[in-house]
């Protein structure tokens, strides 16, 4: 049995990078934090199971590794997808935003992985996909906490694949571009046009342009590919 835990996936992409790996055959478990409406079901239509933690809380996110470790044995492959976004001038976000936003966005990421490396140690193979933003590449104006927090998740993956590949662990990283998803909600159809003229593939994103990604990076076809950082941007960055 192969088995994927998505964190995130009440949310756009991390719903389809968790239905995709149920499709690839893998046994999901679907992490979500506050938007618990019909996650049971969603995970069960998929043959999974929903799992609830607040990332920010380090306690929650060990009592949540252990009971998926206890029920499912193993995880294969772990997709370290959830996050928040904060909008603003560096110097209007105060002090407990930007910790939640770095708390959910990488350290959330973080402590969940080292709970989890153990096992995968143990069996000497595993699969860890970190999912981080162009963003994180190149910065953006008025999401300079963001930013930063998506920039650490791309340190993250590149040293962690380096420490972990001896034991037969794949890390790799997905630079997701601007998705359509409920995190553009707070932009107008006139700035997401904008955006998507801006892009030379001439659209925005869909959540299964990051979810076929996933697929192949968490797949043996990519069984030679570790500490990579893909950018799945429609050409914004290049």
């Amino acid at each position: 049995m192969k088995t994927a835990l998505i964190t995130g996936a009440s949310g756009g992409i991390g719903s389809a990078i968790a239905e995709t790996l149920a499709n690839d055959g893998f046994t999901t478990i679907w992490h979500y934090s506050a938007h618990s409406e019909g996650m049971d079901e969603k995970a069960k239509k998929y043959n999974g199971i929903a799992v609830q933690a607040d990332l920010s809380d380090v306690s929650q996110i060990q009592q949540m590794a252990e009971s998926v470790l206890a029920k499912m044995g193993h995880i294969d492959v772990l997709v370290n997808n959830a996050g928040i976004s904060v909008s603003g001038l560096l110097t209007d976000i105060d002090s407990e935003t930007r910790r939640k936003l770095f708390d959910v966005n990488i350290i959330g990421a973080i402590e969940l992985t080292r709970f989890l490396l153990p096992s995968m140690i143990h069996r000497k193979s595993g699969c860890i996909l970190n999912i981080s933003s162009m963003w994180g590449q190149v910065g953006a104006s008025c999401e300079v906490d963001y930013s930063a927090t998506k920039s650490a998740m791309i340190g993250f993956t590149k040293a962690l694949a380096q420490e972990v590949a001896p034991s037969g662990i794949r890390v790799n990283c997905i630079t997701a571009g601007v998705i359509r998803t409920k995190m553009l909600d707070c932009y107008d159809e006139t700035t997401l046009q904008a955006l998507a003229e801006e892009t030379p593939l001439q659209r925005l994103g869909t959540p299964l342009d990051v979810a076929k990604s996933a697929s192949f990076l968490c797949s043996s076809q990519a069984d030679f590919i570790t500490g990579q950082i893909l950018g799945v941007n429609g050409g914004f960055v290049i």
